[in-house]
């Protein structure tokens, strides 16, 4: 598939190894949210639904993705999918960098934990991390599909993804 629009980037799916090695998963739910599971990096195991962020096309295939976690994390991602490269600029509060077991979970059911955790530790100097990636996975999931990213990282899923083995042909998760 080619991308040149927003809309043939949104209801996207992506699995990408940053060259430092850390391990991705990332969703383009709709055009003001996105859901994501780490699986590799000071943060493996941290997943997310319905981050709001602002998502635009910068030029026909290239898009930027950016917002700020509850974590105080800000992160900011240019995808270029034809390419399958991503080029993206994390920084992290220092707290984050300090205690990352606090951020492993579903941060959904943890917002008050993130929010005190920002308040309660040191925020500077922000951890930079900018680095580029390779995009190793793009599925067509479609917009709101709540499938995507629906539960916890394991060891061995972007594997499973990749090879078929947990989404059926209509993107629904196969149960396990």
């Amino acid at each position: 598939m080619k991308f040149k629009e927003l809309e043939d980037f949104l209801g996207t799916h992506f699995i990408y190894t940053y060259d430092n090695g850390w391990e991705y998963e990332w969703y383009a739910k709709n055009d003001h949210t996105v859901d994501y599971r780490i699986h590799g990096g000071m943060v493996a195991g941290r997943w997310v639904k319905d981050q709001e962020a602002y998502i635009v096309k910068l030029a026909d295939g290239i898009f930027k993705v950016a917002w700020t976690e509850p974590t105080g994390t800000d992160v900011a991602l240019d995808f270029m999918p034809n390419d399958k490269h991503v080029n993206g600029v994390i920084f992290f509060p220092k707290w984050v960098k300090d205690h990352p077991e606090i951020t492993v979970c579903f941060q959904n059911e943890h917002i008050a934990l993130m929010e005190e955790s920002r308040l309660k530790y040191d925020t500077y100097p922000k951890y930079l991390v900018p680095e580029f990636a390779t995009i190793t996975y793009i599925g067509k999931a479609g917009q709101n599909n709540d499938d995507v990213i629906a539960e916890a990282p394991y060891k061995g899923m972007t594997d499973d993804i990749r090879n078929g083995k947990y989404f059926d042909e209509n993107y629904r998760r196969i149960t396990k």
